[in-house]
C-alpha cells in the first residue's frame, strides 16, 4: 500500500502536466489525469462561462461542481480556496466578496501557483492571494476565513478527516464551507481502486459518501446539507484502459455509484457576537481612566 507522501507525490506530477493541458482535454477525462474519452465530451465539469467573475484563461475543466454558486458568499468576506488550480473559483470568489474582501487559493502544485499568479496579475486583483501548501496543514492562521470552497480536490487528499479538521481550524466561528467533491456508493474493481491515474482522476480516492459526511459530523461542523448531487458516469472507452469487457460490465451494473456533491456545513458559533466582542474590547482597551487627562 503506498504511504500518504507517495500518493501526494504523485498527484504533484501529474497535476504539474495537467497544469499545461488544454481545457477541452481535461474535460473530456477524468479530472485530466486519465485518457481522454471519445465518447463523451464532459465527464465531470459544470459549466461556468454564464458565472459572474468568470476567467476563461483561470478554468482548466478540472471541477465537478460550482461550489461558489452555492456559498453564500457576502461583501467584504475573507474567502479560501482549497486547490486553487489556476484561479477559477478565486476570481469568482473575489466577484462576490468584492474589492473590500479577500481570496486566498492554496495548492501545493507550484505549476498551478504560478499560473494563477500570473492570471491574478493580468486582472489587477491585489486582494487575491496564492499560496502553495498542503490543504491538510494549510499556510493560514487560525479563525480566518467566513467562508472555505473548493472543487474537486478533497478526494485527493489520502488523510480527508486531517483536511476537514484543517478547515475546522481555518473558519471563523459561524463561518461555513460549501465544496464540491466525489463521492462513492459501493466498491470500486481493484484495477480502478488501485491504479494511480484514477487516484489522479479523482476517482479512486474517493471515499463513500456516507463516510465522507460522517468526517464532516466528526470534525464539530453542524447544519450539514448536501446542495447539489449528480452521478458520474465514466466513458467505457476510458474504462477499457484498465478494465476488461466482463469487468465493465460487472461494474457497470453492479451498484457501484460515483457522484459528484456540493457540501455545505458550519462551524458552529456566530460571527455578529464575534465581531460585537471585539468591538467591546476594543472600546475597553481603548477608554480613557477619569482623572488620567486623556478625556
Amino acid at each position: 500500500m503506498k504511504t500518504e507522501e507517495q500518493l501526494k507525490s504523485e498527484v504533484r506530477e501529474k497535476y504539474s502536466q495537467i497544469a499545461e493541458q488544454n481545457i477541452a482535454v481535461n474535460a473530456s477525462s477524468c479530472c485530466g489525469a486519465t485518457p481522454s474519452s471519445k465518447e463523451v465530451y464532459n465527464i465531470m465539469t459544470d459549466d461556468y462561462s454564464e458565472t459572474d467573475g468568470y476567467i476563461a484563461d483561470a478554468d482548466l475543466g478540472l471541477g465537478c461542481g460550482l461550489p461558489t454558486q452555492f456559498a453564500q458568499i457576502q461583501k467584504g468576506d475573507t474567502v479560501i480556496d482549497l486547490g486553487s488550480g489556476a484561479g477559477n473559483d478565486c476570481f469568482v470568489a473575489r466577484h462576490e466578496t468584492g474589492a473590500e474582501g479577500k481570496v486566498i487559493g492554496i495548492d501545493f502544485t507550484p505549476a498551478m501557483i504560478k499560473k494563477a499568479r500570473i492570471n491574478a496579475d493580468k486582472l489587477g486583483y491585489n486582494n487575491v492571494e496564492f499560496r502553495e501548501g498542503d490543504i491538510d496543514d494549510m499556510p493560514v492562521n487560525d479563525d480566518i476565513a467566513d467562508v472555505i470552497v473548493s472543487n474537486c480536490v478533497l478526494n485527493l487528499v489520502p488523510n480527508k478527516p486531517k483536511v476537514i479538521k484543517e478547515i475546522f481550524r481555518a473558519l471563523k466561528p459561524g463561518g461555513h464551507f460549501s465544496i464540491s467533491d466525489i463521492v462513492l456508493v459501493g466498491e470500486l474493481p481493484p484495477a480502478l481502486q488501485n491504479d494511480a491515474e484514477m487516484y489522479a482522476g479523482c476517482v479512486s480516492g474517493a471515499i463513500q459518501k456516507e463516510m465522507y459526511l460522517k468526517h464532516i459530523e466528526d470534525a464539530g461542523f453542524s447544519n450539514i446539507t448536501i446542495q447539489k448531487e449528480k452521478a458520474i458516469s465514466i466513458p467505457t472507452d476510458i474504462l477499457a484502459k484498465y478494465l476488461n469487457e466482463t469487468e465493465i460490465e460487472e461494474f457497470n451494473n453492479g451498484g457501484t455509484g460515483i457522484y459528484s456533491i456540493t457540501v455545505f456545513a458550519q462551524k458552529p458559533g456566530n460571527k455578529k457576537i464575534d465581531k460585537i466582542k471585539v468591538s467591546l474590547a476594543e472600546l475597553q482597551q481603548n477608554s480613557c481612566t477619569p482623572g488620567s487627562g486623556c478625556c
